[in-house]
C-alpha cells in the first residue's frame, strides 16, 4: 500500500528553541500510514479528539520536522525588517499567524468614514522593512479589497522596501476567462489593480484555477492547503481499502487526483454536472465506483453548497457509505448552511481562509487552521528559500 505524503511518524510531543521570540512551531499535527500495516487503517497520533469544536487550531509547540527547517532567522528579522500587518477581514488569523512566527502584529489603523471611505495609517515606521499584509477578499468582497489596495498604498507612501499581499482568499477567481461574448475577466482585473497600487509580491491559498497566477505581473506564491486537510483525514480511522476520492466537476479533476495519490493512492469518481447559471448547477451521472464506500469529495471552496450538496445526493444514490466534503474556502453563500447541515454529509472540512460567523456553524461542520502553513511559507519567502518543498 502506497504511504501518504506527510511528515515521519513520531508522538506528538512539545518542545522549544531557547528563544521564545525566535520559537518555531510544527505546521500541523505529525501523522502518517503505516506503509506495512496489515489492517490498513489510516492512523495518527494524537493527544485528544480534533471533533470537539467546529474549530480546530493546529498552533502548537511541536518542532518542526527537518525537511521544514530553514535555518535560523537572519539578523534583518530580529532587527525588526519583518513587518505583519492585519487588515480588518481576518484578524483571527493574522494573530495566529504572528503567534506561529513568534511576532507581534504590527500597530495600524483602519476605519471607515461615514459615507463608507476607507482609511488607513500605520502606526509605526516600515521605511526600508519587508511588509507582509493579510487580508482576503472574502465577503464582503468590495469593501475588503479596497482596504487592502489602501493599505499597499500607505505602505508604499511610508517607503516599505518589499510589500507582500497575503491573500488566503482571493475573490474574483472564479472570473477568470469569457464563457461568453462580451463578458469581464475581473480576475485579471483585480490582480492588475494590486499590483498598480504598489504589490511587489502575492501570496495566495488555493486558487481557483492556476492560471490566474498568469494574469499577475509581479511573483506570486501559490500555498496548497491539502497537508493540513490531509492531516485530519489522516487521524481517521478510514481504512484506506474504503476510500474514494470525488471530484465534484470536471474542472476539479487535476486537483481531485493530486489528492487521491496522497491519499494512500485512493481511487478517484468524477461527478459530471452542467451548470445552467452563476450558482444553479444540474448533476448529471457519476464517473466510477461508490458502492460500499467513504467518499471524500473535494472543491476549492463551497459557495452556495449546489454543486457539492446535488453531488453527495447523487453518491448517496450509487451506494456511498459516508460522504465527506472538503474545501479550502467556506464562502457559505445562502443557502448553503441549509444544504451542508441538511444530513447528506458525514463531515463538513473547511480552513479558516475566510472567517466563519457564529450563524454559519452546524454540527457537521469542522474548521482547521491554515496559519502555521502561511507563517512557515512567510518566513521561507523572506529568507529566500523554497516554498515548493513544503508540498512536496
Amino acid at each position: 500500500m502506497a504511504s501518504l505524503v506527510l511528515p515521519p511518524p513520531s508522538s506528538c510531543s512539545t518542545s522549544s528553541s531557547s528563544s521564545p521570540s525566535h520559537r518555531r512551531r510544527s505546521i500541523y499535527s505529525r501523522c502518517f500510514i503505516p506503509a506495512a500495516s496489515t489492517n490498513n487503517i489510516i492512523r495518527c497520533e494524537i493527544s485528544k479528539s480534533l471533533n470537539e469544536k467546529p474549530l480546530i487550531p493546529t498552533v502548537n509547540d511541536d518542532m518542526l520536522p527537518n525537511f521544514m527547517q530553514v535555518g535560523s532567522l537572519n539578523n534583518s528579522v530580529v532587527n525588526g525588517k519583518l513587518k505583519l500587518f492585519s487588515g480588518t477581514a481576518n484578524s483571527e488569523l493574522s494573530k495566529e499567524i504572528a503567534r506561529y512566527m513568534g511576532l507581534e502584529l504590527g500597530m495600524i489603523n483602519v476605519k471607515r468614514f461615514a459615507d463608507g471611505e476607507i482609511y488607513v495609517q500605520l502606526q509605526e515606521s516600515v521605511r526600508g522593512c519587508d511588509v507582509y499584509l493579510v487580508q482576503p477578499t472574502s465577503p464582503p468582497a468590495n469593501e475588503n479589497l479596497m482596504e487592502l489596495l489602501v493599505m499597499i498604498d500607505a505602505c508604499r507612501r511610508a517607503s516599505a522596501k518589499n510589500i507582500t499581499a497575503v491573500i488566503p482568499y482571493f475573490g474574483y477567481a472564479r472570473a477568470d476567462r469569457k464563457t461568453q461574448g462580451r463578458e469581464s475577466i475581473a480576475a485579471k482585473l483585480v490582480a492588475n489593480l494590486i499590483t498598480q497600487a504598489g504589490a511587489d509580491r502575492v501570496l495566495v491559498c488555493d486558487l481557483h484555477s492556476g492560471q490566474s497566477m498568469g494574469y499577475f505581473d509581479i511573483p506570486v506564491d501559490h500555498v496548497y492547503c491539502q497537508p493540513v486537510i490531509l492531516d485530519y483525514l489522516a487521524s481517521k480511522s478510514i481504512s484506506s481499502n474504503d476510500l474514494v476520492v470525488v471530484s465534484p466537476d470536471v474542472g476539479g479533476v487535476a486537483r481531485a487526483r493530486a489528492f487521491a495519490k496522497k491519499l494512500s493512492d485512493a481511487p478517484l469518481a468524477i461527478v459530471d454536472k452542467r451548470r445552467h447559471g452563476h450558482n444553479v448547477a444540474e448533476v448529471m451521472n457519476l464517473i466510477g465506483d461508490v458502492k460500499g464506500k467513504v467518499a471524500v469529495m473535494l472543491d476549492d471552496m463551497i459557495d452556495t453548497a449546489g454543486t457539492i450538496s446535488k453531488g453527495a445526493a447523487l453518491l448517496h444514490e450509487e451506494g456511498a457509505r459516508e460522504v465527506y466534503a472538503c474545501c479550502t474556502h467556506g464562502v457559505f453563500s445562502p443557502p448553503a448552511i441549509e444544504r451542508l447541515s441538511s444530513g447528506i454529509f458525514q463531515e463538513v472540512i473547511v480552513t479558516n481562509t475566510i472567517p466563519l460567523k457564529e450563524q454559519h456553524y452546524f454540527p457537521q461542520l469542522t474548521v482547521l487552521s491554515v496559519a502555521n502553513l502561511l507563517g512557515e511559507t512567510i518566513w521561507r519567502v523572506h529568507d529566500d528559500s523554497s516554498v515548493s518543498s513544503i508540498f512536496t
